[in-house]
């Protein structure tokens, strides 16, 4: 017999039929500020938040500030910015939680797979080795051992100056 596998916080991500609500997530997580309780660090033309929906425990995703939709439509100081904080990401979760590897990088348009099409942000995903599993193939469902909130408890002063 099979024992359910409860996962509440999904019902939100699996009910939800468009991407597309009139507004940006990412603009309203900037507009609220520190109290956007998934951000972990705001900087000068980008900040870094927590994936509501993550891979693993600890995906980060450094944003852009303005909003833009392709890395052509950025300046040089916002470009060097997030690469810094990318980098920043990285140091961040290696120390918290020690992983053997990351998966880093956009998405840039639908196609590529952009579930905020217009709103240009950097995925930093923290991996393990043997990591991956049955229940995102079969289930779809990830299985993570920490709630949002603590990873960000955790995450937030590592990324103080």
């Amino acid at each position: 017999m099979n024992s359910p596998l409860w996962t509440p916080w999904r019902l939100e991500y699996v009910s939800t039929t468009s991407t597309s609500t009139g507004s940006c997530i990412f603009c309203e997580a900037l507009a609220a500020g520190d109290l956007q309780p998934l951000t972990v660090h705001h900087g000068r033309n980008a900040y870094v938040i927590l994936n509501k929906f993550p891979y693993n425990n600890g995906h980060l995703m450094v944003v852009f500030n303005r909003h833009l939709a392709r890395l052509a439509d950025a300046t040089t100081d916002e470009l060097n910015e997030v690469m810094a904080l990318t980098r920043t990401c990285e140091m961040v979760l290696a120390e918290a939680y020690g992983p053997h590897g990351f998966n880093t990088g956009l998405n840039i348009g639908k196609p590529a797979g952009a579930g905020v099409v217009d709103h240009l942000h950097v995925h930093v995903v923290p991996r393990w080795n043997g990591d991956t599993n049955f229940m995102t193939v079969v289930g779809e469902t990830r299985v993570l051992p920490e709630e949002l909130l603590h990873t960000a408890a955790r995450l937030r002063p590592l990324f103080a100056p």
